[in-house]
């Protein structure tokens, strides 16, 4: 891909989209294209983060690698036009999670040093592209501050039509003994009825009854498959909620994990220090040359 192309790549993704074609030509020189085959590693969390990363073809998995038993929490998965691994363009910390290839990908990376070089010469690229990352900061910010546990069924069933309840009560009435109950106790005096009334309204074989009984079952049918429909909205929007509960809470206790072994460290460090200062000061008593009023 020529540097033409790539200029109008680049201008399609999120972060630099609102850059000048100029800005958006000067940058793109500054890329290098990496291949990745399916199943490889881009990057590791840990590892020393000096790059940012576009989806150029393929598919990326950024995830949080579970314990022993191998388990991931998929975070994104990153296609065609995505970015990742931007805050490393500002700071030098380790990789926040890990990344691997899902297929075979085209990736154009961009380092740190060509990243500064490049706002460096354009102050209003400078301004543009960190009012983009200050907006995507804010929207982590909102997702992790806001409260994610919701009852999504009371949502779905506070927002149904008069037909939409109907057919559920329908659905729900048909399942339970009160309609077997009422339904056998409808037959049994409509026999009993048709028996000693002169002239019967409806003469055995009750052909009259049967064809009642045939609509109600053609009827019971569609509300049944409609109401069960609604309920596999109602479990599906259920599994989100529990999945965004459970990855917030993930990530809150992989952050509170980083903070207390920061605390840690931070803490050994100053224990250190501590026992290492009665030793100096015994030290320098000792080689501390007489005085005159100790003679």
């Amino acid at each position: 891909m020529d540097q033409a192309a790539l200029s109008d790549f680049i201008g399609q993704t999120a972060l630099f989209d609102t850059l000048s074609p100029s800005d958006r030509d000067a940058l793109a020189a500054r890329l290098v294209i990496r291949h990745y085959n399916e199943g490889e590693t881009i990057f590791a969390r840990g590892d020393a983060g000096a790059s940012m990363f576009i989806v150029q073809s393929g598919a990326v998995q950024i995830f949080l690698a579970g314990d022993s038993t191998g388990e991931r929490l998929v975070l994104a998965d990153a296609r065609a036009g995505d970015y990742f691994g931007e805050l490393s363009l500002f700071d030098a910390k380790p990789r926040s999670a890990s990344v691997v290839a899902i297929l075979d990908t085209e990736l154009l990376e961009l380092s740190r040093e060509d990243f500064a070089d490049y706002l460096a010469r354009s102050a209003t690229a400078a301004m543009t592209i960190m009012a983009e990352l200050a907006e995507r900061l804010r929207e982590t910010n909102a997702l992790l501050s806001q409260r994610v546990a919701k009852d999504a069924v009371r949502e779905i069933e506070q927002n149904l039509t008069w037909g939409q309840r109907l057919a559920d009560r329908v659905a729900e009435l048909n399942g339970s003994w009160t309609f077997v109950a009422a339904l056998l106790a409808l037959t049994l005096v409509w026999a009993l009825l048709n028996s000693f009334l002169e002239p019967p309204l409806d003469r055995y074989p009750f052909v009259f009854f049967n064809l009642l009984l045939g609509i109600l079952v053609a009827l019971q049918g569609p509300l049944i498959v409609m109401s069960q429909n609604r309920q596999q909205i109602k479990d599906r929007a259920q599994a989100e909620t529990d999945y965004r509960v459970n990855l917030k809470n993930e990530i809150g206790i992989e952050r509170l994990l980083a903070e207390l072994s920061a605390f840690r460290a931070e803490a050994q460090q100053r224990l250190g220090a501590l026992e290492r200062r009665p030793r100096t000061e015994s030290q320098s008593f000792e080689h501390r040359p007489p005085s005159s009023s100790d003679a």
